[in-house]
């Protein structure tokens, strides 16, 4: 493979240990989180005890105020052990900016810390049974009486939802002025009127806790507003590109470790007397594999470069995010037809990924969304 010029003889020494992490902590529990649909409170804490959970968090607010590839190592090295189920990105990359960038300092005094340590988890309620992309559709309210706002709607595919001690809740505060009347409330979980449903079974991703949340007239201090209100809809689309930057690093990830499995295991394994490895169409299709696999690194590795130096466009971000997901499915794909059979069968990583990856092109705006943010630009 190509050497990754992104990261320095620091970032190596932090991935070492957080690759032990993932081997120590993560690994030897996959099949128990598989079966009950949500990975333990104590990996959290064991995490935030690690140092990896909200690295890019400022040491005042309880982080170690690195740089975002210390984040992007993180990924990668989840992605490694194929663990798709600990939300750990989703609280640390995706929620905690939206605090620190947007919150007062009460919010960041009150949560960054705890959420540092994995003692608070988080989640961030944006999508609804009607709505998917469309953030400025949302059906949501949010409606002030007095001190206090009043809450009403339902939120599905929430990452972290059933564990999460906190929601950084998507709402209208003006239902008139469409993506102008969208604010950020944060809820805590155990608010009157607040509701978890069911953990969604879903086709994979199966040790991740995805939940739909209901809100009947759920009643928070007029304090828990995140920003400005009405400003909502503007701050989403600040922190998005981040947020896609990261599914596209989990994207190269798990199609570097599909590959890696492949390759030992067409060495192992054989047909007509001879290793799979051997017969050329195997060599060939694992060439490409590796090629595309080459080609998509260098480019994730380049928009992490222009994220770290916060030159990372909107449109950029759409295209890395729609090229790695692209890829990550095509290239386990052919992993999976390497493996032929077992490939099917769930206790092959390969398969596992397989299911894991198809969400890729469909959460943090869809392909299509995508290409549509970055046939703008032209």
């Amino acid at each position: 493979m190509i050497p990754r010029s992104v990261f320095t003889e620091e970032h190596d020494m932090f991935r070492d240990s957080v690759r032990k992490f993932m081997q120590r902590e993560v690994q030897p529990h996959w099949e128990e989180w598989e079966e009950q649909g949500h990975i333990s409170r104590e990996a959290w804490l064991k995490a935030g005890e690690a140092g990896i959970l909200c690295t890019h968090i400022p040491v005042e607010y309880g982080g170690s105020g690195v740089d975002f590839r210390y984040s992007a190592i993180a990924i990668e090295e989840q992605g490694y052990v194929f663990a798709s189920g600990p939300g750990f990105s989703l609280h640390s990359d995706i929620v905690a900016p939206y605090i620190l960038h947007y919150g007062n300092e009460e919010q960041k005094q009150k949560w960054l810390p705890k959420m540092c340590t994995g003692e608070v988890i988080t989640a961030i309620a944006m999508t609804e049974p009607g709505t998917g992309s469309d953030l400025a559709g949302v059906r949501t309210t949010a409606v002030l009486d007095g001190d206090e706002y009043v809450i009403n709607g339902s939120k599905t595919f929430i990452t972290n939802g059933q564990l999460a001690d906190l929601y950084i809740v998507v709402c209208k505060t003006d239902t008139t002025a469409g993506a102008k009347g969208v604010s950020l409330m944060l809820v805590e979980g155990n608010r009157a009127g607040f509701s978890r449903g069911k953990n969604l079974k879903k086709v994979g991703m199966k040790a991740q806790d995805t939940s739909e949340l209901f809100f009947d007239n759920v009643r928070v201090p007029k304090e828990n507003l995140l920003g400005q209100k009405n400003a909502g809809f503007i701050y989403l689309m600040q922190e998005l590109a981040q947020e896609r930057l990261s599914v596209a690093i989990i994207g190269a990830a798990a199609a570097r470790a599909c590959y890696d499995a492949t390759v030992e295991y067409v060495k192992e394994r054989k047909a007509f007397d001879k290793p799979i490895a051997a017969f050329q169409n195997t060599r060939f299709k694992l060439a490409e594999i590796r090629t595309e696999l080459e080609v998509t690194q260098c480019y994730v590795d380049r928009c992490l470069e222009l994220h770290c130096e916060g030159k990372l466009s909107i449109d950029a971000a759409a295209s890395v995010k729609l090229w790695a997901t692209e890829a990550q499915g095509r290239i386990i794909d052919e992993c999976v037809q390497l493996h032929g059979g077992y490939g099917y069968m769930w206790e092959y990583p390969v398969a596992r990924a397989w299911a894991d990856s198809r969400v890729q092109r469909i959460y943090a705006g869809t392909s299509e969304i995508m290409k549509e943010i970055i046939s703008r630009t032209i």
